[in-house]
């Protein structure tokens, strides 16, 4: 009796000393796998810088068109992505080198604060000026959002309920367009409440959430890209999928925006209708038949020859970045699982591009808008951001 105890024992403790090393070694490889792709984003991003730095005018890099790098004013939607990317890469890697240069190309936005000519201050701001204040506390990037969120609520349209996106514009008949990708600038407009205590930028937030998803949503979660509204009485007029493949299917960025901006109306305000929300638009991707087992979405869910057509390597990342954190408020699925699934892919030779290739920037195989032919199968400063967010996200879930 006496040997066999002995022999128990020793056989749960080598158990134990296995387990250990076996989650020990996972632990190792997640490690290694987190700060591999930072290394090479980083050494990625430094030729880039080294290329940019030498114009006599400062510029900001979106993507690369017919072999060209394709560079944009501040005014341009996409503009706070490459400093927001800066300062996710001082956050990753901890080297002081990117601090500079992400609060340089930060500043060369201040104006966009004062912008009311679209919606999109929220991108531009939020993921330059926010991770700013987040990462320095610089006191005077407070007012920058505040101010942001001023400009962005010029827009909001009481009738309606709803931030109007677009210009009114005669040729598609919209007089108040408001896209799904609204949903990410409520971000900015929840923070400047925070910073100010002005209450106002919150409701606004709250009332275009509510609309979005009493009107942008079909019975089975799918979303449309555009609601055009009438003013006057809040009523909807058109109904439109512009950058997808017709009005009826379903473009894979805008569903993945707005799974991102109702994980962050939760977040915000803690009203289970917005994880509910964010939960089955969530799931009406990722239980769609067109979805990919290796997790990064074709640009339309719905196209037509689907298995022919393009992967968007953006909505990727988008949706890995956002199962991140749905994962810390839902356990309906491993939504970590299925975040780490795209991540790997994207890390994968299929997306990461080779070191100096793809312009510098860090994945291939973006697509702006396929039915305008415009930035098709080619990287986007927005995949980049996103990815490293959704890094950052999985290296805080893992070190927790």
């Amino acid at each position: 009796m006496k040997n066999l105890l002995t022999l128990l024992h020793f056989t749960v403790l080598l158990v134990f000393i296995v387990s250990c090393s076996s989650n020990q070694h996972n632990d190792e490889n997640d490690t290694s796998f987190i700060g591999e792709n930072v290394s090479f984003s980083a050494n990625q991003y430094s030729l880039m810088i080294d290329k940019i730095e030498d114009f006599a005018n400062l510029v900001n890099p979106k993507s690369i068109i017919d072999g060209e790098m394709k560079y944009i004013p501040a005014t341009e939607w996409t503009s706070g992505f490459f400093p927001g990317s800066l300062w996710y890469l001082y956050e990753l890697t901890g080297d002081e080198k990117w601090k500079p240069l992400a609060i340089k190309y930060t500043e060369a936005l201040d104006s966009i604060q004062y912008y009311t000519g679209n919606h999109d201050v929220g991108f531009m701001i939020y993921c330059s000026y926010g991770n700013g204040l987040r990462l320095t506390g610089n006191e005077a990037y407070k007012n920058v959002i505040i101010n942001a969120a001023k400009s962005l609520s010029t827009r909001y349209k009481p009738a309606a309920g709803i931030i109007q996106s677009w210009n009114a514009n005669k040729s598609n008949d919209w007089l108040c367009p408001v896209i799904i990708d609204n949903m990410m600038n409520l971000e900015l407009l929840f923070e400047a409440t925070k910073l100010s205590g002005d209450s106002t930028f919150h409701n606004i937030a709250i009332n275009h959430a509510n609309t979005t998803i009493k009107n942008h949503y079909r019975p089975d979660y799918s979303t449309w890209h555009v609601i055009d509204y009438d003013t006057n009485d809040g009523s909807v007029r058109h109904r439109n999928t512009h950058q997808g493949f017709s009005d009826e299917s379903t473009w894979s960025r805008g569903q993945i925006w707005g799974v991102y901006g109702f994980v962050i109306c939760y977040r915000e305000t803690g009203n289970p209708v917005y994880l509910e929300q964010a939960i089955k638009s969530a799931e009406y991707v990722l239980n769609h038949p067109n979805y990919p087992e290796d997790g990064v979405p074709y640009w339309d869910i719905s196209a037509d020859d689907i298995t022919d057509t393009y992967r968007d390597a953006s909505a990727g990342a988008i949706l890995a970045s956002a199962l991140y954190e749905l994962s810390t408020f839902s356990n309906d699925r491993d939504y970590k699982s299925i975040a780490d699934n795209i991540i790997t892919t994207l890390s994968g030779p299929e997306y990461r591009a080779e070191l100096g290739e793809n312009g510098d920037f860090i994945l291939m195989h973006s697509v702006g808008s396929l039915p305008h032919n415009s930035e098709v199968d080619v990287p986007l400063n927005y995949a980049d951001y996103y990815y490293l967010e959704a890094l950052k996200r999985k290296k805080e879930l893992e070190n927790k």
